[in-house]
């Protein structure tokens, strides 16, 4: 709570050198073995630069995504948890600037062999602003997640990370049947040449 309260002190707009300690100093701490252990703190304290200066939100998310743990499924679920909570307070423009490699990890997270780790990606959806961006962005999000559920839904060992994936999918059927079509042409029209 320390850093959380010298960081509710900066003053808007925001200096040059408070961008650089969040980018040099507070992002790499995501690196840390134990981050558990502060995790929600260091989240909280992550979420207060952005909130004085929406722009951030966009070395925030790659910041994440750098140092996004490829075997430790634990640090995963708190990686997503805080990512939902960036995506909260992420406004249009920042999002669109940051949304394709994002979504590259997200499929990653959704083909996860560890369910919890697949069953909080797909909670994203449960959260309305998250679910209006990708509304708004389905024709880039769409065909980059295609395979990532189709997947899912033909193999993934759960079952309740089938009915998961199916909601999901159905949702983006709901959203736009033509993109969806559109992308399960392709998806198939590949599947049928290999």
């Amino acid at each position: 709570m320390v850093l959380g309260s010298i960081r509710n002190g900066f003053a808007v707009p925001m200096k040059e050198e408070n961008k650089l300690f969040l980018m040099r100093a507070l992002i790499p701490l995501h690196k840390a073995k134990f981050i558990n252990y502060y995790h929600q703190q260091f989240s909280y304290c992550i979420i207060q630069f952005f909130e004085k200066d929406y722009k951030l939100v966009d070395i925030v998310i790659r910041g994440l995504l750098k140092y996004w743990p490829v075997t430790n499924c634990g640090k995963g679920i708190l990686f997503l948890s805080e990512l939902e909570e960036v995506l909260d307070e992420t406004q249009p423009t920042e999002f669109q600037q940051c949304m394709i490699p994002l979504f590259r990890q997200i499929g990653r997270c959704i083909n996860s062999p560890n369910f919890q780790v697949t069953e909080r990606v797909l909670f994203l959806w449960n959260n309305e602003h998250i679910a209006d961006l990708i509304v708004e962005n389905r024709d880039i999000i769409l065909p980059i997640l295609f395979e990532p559920l189709e997947k899912n839904i033909r193999g993934h060992w759960n079952t309740a990370i089938n009915v998961l994936t199916r909601n999901v999918r159905k949702l983006f059927i709901e959203m736009d049947s033509d993109l969806f079509e559109e992308c399960s042409n392709q998806f198939w029209g590949k599947r049928s040449h290999v």
